[in-house]
């Protein structure tokens, strides 16, 4: 089984890469930017990551994350259970207060045309990522979000961890700064930033 995945590292392809390499499967990657003629080719939005498996085009890196984690019984809870439901809303909440509001501050940074950027939405999204962490790391009461057990959305946070420092939005707080470097030490983690740097 050989996956392929499309995605510069310095994206949300990072997130595939590091559970490519926490799974142990063999994959191709396709470091292109965003409506590469590559992406377009298969994935008309134009999006990345893109992951291929076989003749199944997979979109999105949350959908990625998902069905690989559910595919190989890794880094997830098992559909229909309590902890699983927790995992998710674990999911959804970092994908909408701290991916999204990362997203926003990029498009008013560099993704918009300057016309359309508004410098103080920034500052706000700066404000609304600092608070957002600190409820976070009031719940969290182990080593991962889900306790012993590094999951799915740990990944997705880990990756927004080193988004926001890229995009200088305020710096970590002791527990999330202690949670960053845990998950940063997993030799897969290792792996995928060294595969990254090589492509």
């Amino acid at each position: 089984m050989t996956y392929t995945l499309y995605g510069a590292v310095r994206s949300r392809a990072f997130r595939v890469l590091w559970m490519l390499e926490e799974l142990g499967v063999d994959y191709t990657h396709i470091p292109v930017a965003p409506r590469a003629p590559e992406v377009r080719a298969i994935s008309p939005l134009g999006k990345v990551p893109v992951l291929t498996d076989g003749d199944t085009v997979i979109p999105d890196s949350t959908a990625i994350l998902t069905y690989l984690a559910d595919k190989h019984a890794a880094l997830t809870f098992p559909a229909g259970t309590p902890e699983r439901a927790r995992q998710d809303a674990w999911t959804f909440r970092i994908l909408d207060e701290i991916d999204a509001i990362l997203w926003t501050a990029a498009r008013h940074s560099f993704i918009l045309p300057e016309d359309m950027r508004v410098q103080a939405v920034k500052e706000i999204c700066k404000q609304e990522y600092a608070g957002s962490i600190d409820k976070i790391f009031d719940e969290v009461k182990g080593p991962y979000l889900m306790g012993d057990t590094l999951t799915v959305p740990d990944l997705i946070l880990c990756h927004c961890g080193g988004w926001a420092t890229n995009a200088k939005f305020p710096e970590p707080i002791p527990a999330f700064a202690a949670y960053l470097d845990r998950l940063r030490a997993r030799p897969a983690f290792k792996r995928a930033q060294a595969a990254g740097a090589k492509t």
